[in-house]
C-alpha cells in the first residue's frame, strides 16, 4: 500500500481515499489534487497539499473562476 511508509498519510488513506465527497469545495479539492496525482505521486501531492490550498484559494472554486493572469504564479 502505497501510505505504509509514512505515517502521516494514514489519515488521508483512512479518512479521505475513496470515499465520497458531497461538499462543493472538497470537491473541488479532490478534483484538483487528483488531476495533478496523474503526473506525480501521492506522497508528493499529500506533501504538497497545503502548497495546493494556498494557490487554489484555500480551494475556492468561485475565486478561483475570478483568478487574473497576476493570481498566476
Amino acid at each position: 500500500v502505497w501510505c505504509r511508509g509514512e505515517q502521516a498519510f494514514l489519515p488521508y488513506h483512512d479518512e479521505e481515499w475513496g470515499f465520497p465527497v458531497a461538499a462543493d469545495r472538497r470537491l473541488f479539492e479532490k478534483l484538483c489534487l487528483e488531476g495533478f496525482q496523474s503526473g506525480l505521486s501521492w506522497r508528493t501531492i499529500l506533501m504538497k497539499r497545503e502548497n495546493f490550498r494556498a494557490a487554489f484559494a484555500g480551494f475556492d472554486f468561485t475565486r478561483v473562476a475570478r483568478f487574473a493572469e497576476t493570481d498566476i504564479h
